[in-house]
């Protein structure tokens, strides 16, 4: 599974929006907990879900709950809506629109919900994941339960899921300051959008063309990190430089994309490597075009194809400006270069 946001190259801090936007509803946010086991299933072997939820698949959902209704005190799943697509296998990565909020009312924020200081209009964030045996471990970097997420294996995409259950059940261990009681219901839903397999040894082939006057120079040759070499004397870039290396012939990239790519991504000060996918297990998927990734990324990558491989010269404004990543060894104000193969889109 893909380290915390913020720690690997290309990520904005997701978490830290995600944790205000909980945080306005309970003392402190829902994902200071500790993930607990459970059981999900739409069979009739657990109890029933207790809330209401209604609205179309891609909207906003309105979540409602009796007032004297008993949370299940395990974790129950309802499909809502039932999809037409594929059904989402354990090793998926996988893309949802989210909302959760606690049965008696506060919300914990959703994927509808415009981020803090993002711009009302731009596209709204979804979240996406690897549902392997690593999620657990992402618990603090996601805005559910992990035990929300894996109840979502067996289920189709396109389809609306409702997940239920107490605090004690989705999520285990509960921190008191968090102004919730072991036996308090939780309720979650979920709209999956897309999921696919990535296979992590994906990379982009073919000839790749010579660098263009002023970009650096680029090295991908096996399934290993990419070696750049930044021009000699070249000074930082102040706006967005891009090249196609080697042009694809797949679908165009769109914003609100799950994007499957490889990267190496180097400092243009001194073309040092700060990150690559393939020093993290290989090729990675996240969102584009939403804010989810610095901002180079959405600028340079939404309008390519599958296929191509990018270079991207991008200056300290569009990547992480004064607020570097902790433990990445940038420096505030680094420009940054990337090479990116886009291998996939779901």
């Amino acid at each position: 599974m893909l380290k915390s946001p913020g720690e690997r190259a290309p990520y904005r801090s997701f978490t830290k929006n995600t944790r205000r936007a909980a945080a306005a509803a309970l003392a402190v946010p829902l994902l200071l907990f500790t993930a607990a086991c459970g059981s999900d299933d739409d069979k009739g072997t657990s109890p029933a879900a207790v809330a209401t939820v209604k609205g179309d698949v891609g909207e906003k959902p309105k979540i409602t709950v009796a007032k004297n209704a008993k949370a299940p005190d395990q974790v129950v799943t309802k499909t809502v809506v039932a999809g037409k697509g594929a059904a989402v296998k354990a090793g998926d990565n996988v893309r949802v629109d989210y909302a959760g909020q606690l049965m008696k009312g506060q919300s914990f924020g959703s994927s509808w919900d415009v981020q803090p200081g993002a711009d009302k209009n731009a596209p709204k964030r979804q979240l996406v994941f690897e549902l392997n045996d690593q999620l657990p471990q992402m618990q603090q970097n996601l805005p559910v339960p992990v035990k929300a997420l894996e109840a979502l294996e067996g289920k189709k995409i396109g389809s609306r899921v409702e997940v239920e259950g107490t605090a004690k059940a989705l999520i285990g261990e509960v921190n008191p300051q968090a102004g919730i009681k072991p036996g308090d219901g939780l309720v979650f839903v979920f709209d999956i959008a897309g999921a696919t397999h990535v296979d992590k040894k994906a990379q982009v082939k073919g000839e790749q063309a010579a660098p263009e006057d002023g970009m650096p120079e680029v090295k991908a040759e096996g399934q290993k990190a990419a070696v750049i070499t930044i021009p000699e004397g070249e000074k930082a870039p102040t706006k967005l430089k891009e090249q196609v290396l080697i042009k694809g012939k797949g679908p165009e990239v769109k914003a609100r994309d799950a994007l499957v790519a490889q990267y190496t991504g180097v400092k243009w000060r001194d073309g040092k490597k700060f990150d690559s996918s393939w020093d993290h297990g290989g090729a990675t998927a996240f969102q584009i075009g939403t804010g989810s990734v610095v901002k180079g990324w959405d600028k340079g990558l939404v309008g390519k194809h599958v296929g191509d491989r990018v270079l991207l010269a991008i200056p300290a404004d569009l990547a992480y400006g004064d607020e570097p990543p902790q433990g990445s060894g940038l420096a505030k104000g680094d420009a940054l270069v990337f090479v990116v193969d886009i291998v996939g889109t779901f």
